[in-house]
């Protein structure tokens, strides 16, 4: 059986060392690099805590612009060309499942941090939250070495 696929297969990242082996992973199950979506998810400026009032915040249009040019980055340090480049803002769970039902993907290829017990219930799941939500199948990498 084939796990090949025509159909977009979306790899969301946070540009770890498991993001590298997502996107290598979505290479392998997609038929043509063009149809692999990397995608990553900034969260919006209400989300990221009362810690920072006070500070002076880059505008949205800052925030993208930096990680535009960190995505472009990070994807050629790997040697990782003919992809596509996603940025959207929100909820990383929620957004990944939302583009990958709209694009009609074939699988999220997803690395799990494989965080356990508090620390798990303090920081959440992305990955749960897609399987829960994606209509369409979930990979979540397992990652070996976690806490």
């Amino acid at each position: 059986m084939s796990w090949e696929t025509t159909k977009p297969v979306i790899v969301p990242i946070d540009f770890s060392g498991m993001s590298v082996d997502a996107i290598k992973t979505a290479l392998r199950l997609a038929a043509d690099p063009k149809s692999v979506h990397v995608l990553h998810v900034v969260p919006v400026l209400d989300q990221i805590g009362a810690g920072m009032v006070g500070w002076a915040l880059p505008t949205d249009e800052e925030r993208n612009s930096s990680v535009q040019e960190h995505f472009r980055e990070f994807l050629a340090e790997h040697g990782f060309t003919h992809l596509r480049e996603i940025i959207l803002q929100g909820q990383p769970g929620e957004e990944i499942a939302e583009y990958a039902a709209k694009v009609e993907a074939g699988v999220i290829v997803i690395p799990s941090h494989g965080y356990h017990g508090v620390k798990r219930l303090l920081l959440g799941s992305v990955a749960e939250k897609v399987v829960r939500l994606a209509t369409c199948p979930v990979f979540i990498l397992r990652r070996d070495d976690a806490e």
